[in-house]
């Protein structure tokens, strides 16, 4: 194995991810090494604190709604698609009690889509995060409300924000795309649609794209249009945020077709090897295992590769890639 030496992190050369190197070293020089596991700590805390003030679990009624909602985004979860929205918004100067409630609305979102996602009609899991999913704890009623609650509540969230206007309607506007019939309801759509057939790997990804990537995309996105108008002066920033965006979040799924064909419960949270059992096509499934490993790491490769313009104040989102990878190589090692 050839190794590099970049900055003061040691870096496999053939893990596609050099970019990340080469920008490490230039993000740390004049400020000191970043630990970025004290930040996506920090990140992460901030944003279940803001979960909770923003999901009030007062009386509703004896009908445990809140506290179905509260169950459904407050167990757990390593909070990707939030921290993602912190970083971006590093990026940018955008005040930290803004970029709070932006990341837990982003989480809200999230939450809906997998609450929904884990129904007997969708996907029919019964784990989610090691814990028994919504459905299976509080009845499949209460959780098609929660989805539906955790939703509404996601864009009052946004609606409410101590922003400008503009500030606030292109937030919405983004969110709601990112789970629109051209985001993750299409994806899922699509996704049920293939089911036990064979398809090429450019419909996988296309899928892919919208189901789970749509999110990762505007959470970063979501970061940035905190504070800054996507417009003709920032082209250039939202035009490297998209390719980051895009990169990553279809990594994220690459990872996780991998993980769940290859991983045990207690890793993924949920109940391994459904892809397989319920003949849905797959990047690991098409590719093979190695071939999307290898597909994962080129994609966050290109993602490192995206933010080397922006210079040393996308740290943290470079740091994101770096967590990304290692979490890969950690779980699905070279065989």
């Amino acid at each position: 194995m050839n190794n590099v030496q970049t900055g003061s992190t040691l870096h496999d050369d053939r893990t596609g991810v050099s970019a990340l190197g080469r920008f490490g070293a230039q993000a740390s020089g004049a400020s000191g090494r970043l630990l970025p596991e004290i930040w996506t700590q920090d990140g992460a805390k901030r944003i279940e604190q803001a979960l909770a003030r923003l999901l009030c679990a007062e009386e509703d009624g004896g009908t445990e709604l809140m506290a179905a909602m509260r169950y459904a985004t407050l167990h757990g979860g390593k909070r990707t698609r939030a921290l993602l929205c912190l970083a971006a918004g590093a990026l940018v100067d955008t005040p930290a009690h803004m970029l709070d409630d932006v990341g837990a609305a982003i989480e809200m979102m999230h939450a809906c889509t997998l609450v929904h996602d884990d129904l007997p009609a969708m996907d029919d899991d019964v784990l989610r995060r090691g814990l028994p999913t919504v459905h299976v704890k509080f009845g499949e009623a209460t959780a098609i409300l929660v989805g539906d609650a955790l939703q509404a509540h996601a864009f009052l969230t946004l609606a409410s924000l101590d922003a400008p206007g503009d500030n606030r309607i292109a937030l919405v506007r983004e969110l709601a795309q990112a789970v629109s019939a051209e985001g993750a309801a299409g994806g899922q759509a699509m996704d049920l649609s293939l089911v036990g057939k064979h398809v090429e790997l450019d419909t996988i990804v296309a899928m892919h794209r919208m189901k789970s990537g749509a999110l990762v995309r505007a959470s970063v996105r979501m970061g940035a249009l905190c504070a800054i108008a996507e417009d003709a002066a920032h082209a250039a920033l939202y035009c490297a945020l998209d390719r980051y965006g895009a990169c990553f979040g279809l990594a994220l799924q690459v990872v996780d077709d991998i993980l769940d064909a290859t991983a045990d419960a207690a890793t993924l949270g949920k109940t391994p090897g459904k892809d397989a059992a319920a003949r849905k096509p797959t990047c690991a499934s098409i590719m093979g295992l190695q071939a999307a490993r290898q597909f994962a790491l080129d994609l966050l490769h290109d993602a490192g590769e995206a933010i080397v313009p922006l210079g040393p104040r996308a740290e943290r989102l470079a740091q994101m890639l770096q967590r990304a990878n290692a979490y890969l190589l950690k779980h699905a090692p070279c065989a």
